[in-house]
């Protein structure tokens, strides 16, 4: 993965807690690295680490800093350093969504060696899809689940977000329900 990454987790993680955490998660994790380069690759392994030693330290389930992580690059990290790709990418939820292929493909350009996901949409009606997310990387469904729910807050709509029964389509693969409707502001 890429550095901005882990400088996304990193940040997060200051964000939550007190940044003196930071080295001790570094040092639970067996990462020597003080700083990572936003645009250069580290090896997968190194961001896993980073993330069971962040519930380790915290005394928190691995997934749902994952999840809280989603939420975070989207909410913080995308809209930093991808906010002109985010407003790009639709102008409602739906259109988003359905649009994550060409994003992924906008952002590959910028990062070369980016081995990014699949996403692909069907089942689309007025507020309900199922999103299809397709990986080499493991145990990454928390951190999409994630993502999911931030880009509902960044598009003001109410989320549900259920991940549907494996189905027959491979290894890496994960289908989620998806249904939403606008928030009502007051």
């Amino acid at each position: 993965m890429y550095g901005l990454v882990n400088k996304a987790l990193q940040e997060m993680v200051e964000k939550q807690f007190d940044p003196t955490v930071w080295a001790t998660i570094r040092a639970d994790a067996g990462v020597d690295d003080d700083v990572f380069i936003s645009l250069d690759a580290y090896p997968d392994e190194i961001t896993y680490r980073l993330v069971g030693a962040v519930a380790a330290v915290t005394q928190q389930d691995p997934a749902a800093i994952l999840h809280d992580f989603g939420r975070h690059w989207v909410l913080d990290t995308a809209s930093k350093h991808y906010g002109h790709l985010l407003q790009a990418s639709g102008r409602t939820f739906s259109q988003f969504l359905q649009a994550l292929p060409n994003f992924h493909t906008r952002v590959s350009l910028m990062m070369p060696r980016l081995i990014p996901p699949e996403f692909a949409c069907d089942n689309i009606e007025a507020q309900r899809m199922i999103l299809h997310y397709r990986s080499t990387r493991v145990g990454l469904v928390p951190f999409v689940d994630g993502l999911i729910h931030g880009l509902a807050d960044l598009y003001a709509v109410a989320v549900t977000v259920k991940v549907l029964p494996e189905r027959s389509e491979g290894p890496g693969h994960t289908a989620f329900e998806v249904a939403w409707v606008d928030k009502v502001i007051s």
